[in-house]
């Protein structure tokens, strides 16, 4: 018999395909809607559960699903997951292990560059019949070549961001809580700065931390005090991680020139938040990760952990809050 893996919430068809293909021989993967009335009745004969960390996986979940050994994620982001009920459960819960991070550093990029030159602005003008709006003193478009950028969290995704500006003649600094060996810094062409000191310097702050307790509202009024009258602020991780009031008041005082965001506080955003009514703000919705290229990318790490589990080795990249579970 066929060892079941329950997969959640439902895909398009052309995307469940590939991870059909992709399944291992001796496993079966089922789909389940997250809010039916199957997904418990699923659960109590899935061993592994493979999806997004935004399905309701709490306390009647994991009583249900009594065989389950691993809770593998195809994204990145497990802060909406229930991890007492896990942890009560002993059930570790493992993220994409950076399969989305070509996906997300590009993004970023994007985003720096969709905000020095207006973009959307621009876009916007243009399909209202508006050419040129304003003149090139009063709206500014910048260049990225000789800028400083600071990278805030250094890790699969801050490190790609890094390799990839390098190609546009900027200097690099970065803030990580865990740092880098001199070596390393040196491989890869940055350099380790306190965050104010960070703030204070870089004409671009891009965000790549997970959030946690210590990162929420990281980045608030005091921080973008700090920062340079032209520089921009891009989020591409969690929304929690930026204050939006805050970052509001920035923008319309023009204490910073810009920002680039991909993730909010509130998703979707409602129609009332004061962010999406300025012109010098960049949003895309959540998604830097799902590329076409992404999917396999993440199928193929998610099997892998699950066929580690599955053979009685550990599975890579538990999330941190749960690493004693499998040590």
């Amino acid at each position: 018999m066929a060892t079941k893996i329950m997969f959640s919430p439902k895909f398009p068809k052309p995307v469940f395909d590939i991870a059909v293909e992709m399944t291992p021989p001796g496993f079966e993967l089922v789909a389940v809607d997250a809010t039916g009335p199957q997904f418990l009745e699923v659960a109590r004969e899935s061993e592994y559960f493979m999806g997004f960390g935004r399905n309701p996986l709490s306390h009647d979940f994991y009583g249900a699903a009594k065989k389950l050994k691993l809770v593998q994620l195809i994204s990145a982001g497990y802060n909406t997951l229930d991890l007492e009920a896990a942890r009560k459960a002993r059930v570790p819960i493992a993220n994409n292990g950076g399969a989305n991070s070509v996906a997300v550093a590009e993004h970023a990029v994007m985003l720096i560059l969709a905000t020095l030159k207006k973009l959307a602005w621009q876009h916007k003008n243009c399909v209202e019949g508006k050419w040129r709006v304003g003149d090139f003193a009063e709206t500014r478009f910048y260049e990225l070549e000789g800028k400083t950028v600071g990278i805030v969290g250094l890790g699969n995704i801050g490190k790609k961001v890094a390799r990839r500006l390098h190609g546009f003649d900027v200097t690099i600094v970065y803030y990580d809580i865990v740092r880098l060996a001199e070596h390393e810094e040196d491989a890869l062409g940055v350099r380790f700065v306190l965050l104010d000191e960070l703030l204070k310097t870089s004409d671009v702050v891009t965000l790549h931390v997970p959030l946690t307790s210590l990162t929420k509202d990281m980045i608030s009024e005091r921080q973008l005090s700090l920062m340079k009258p032209t520089a921009v602020l891009v989020n591409t991780c969690r929304g929690p991680v930026v204050d939006e009031m805050a970052l509001h008041k920035a923008l319309i005082t023009r204490r910073i020139a810009g920002a680039g965001l991909d993730v909010m506080v509130d998703e979707p955003p409602s129609k009332d938040n004061p962010l999406l009514n300025v012109d010098t703000i960049t949003i895309t919705p959540h998604t830097a990760g799902p590329t076409w290229e992404n999917w396999s990318k993440a199928f193929r790490n998610a099997f892998d952990n699950i066929q580690r589990v599955h053979a009685g080795r550990k599975p890579m990249w538990v999330i941190p809050e749960l690493r004693d579970l499998v040590s």
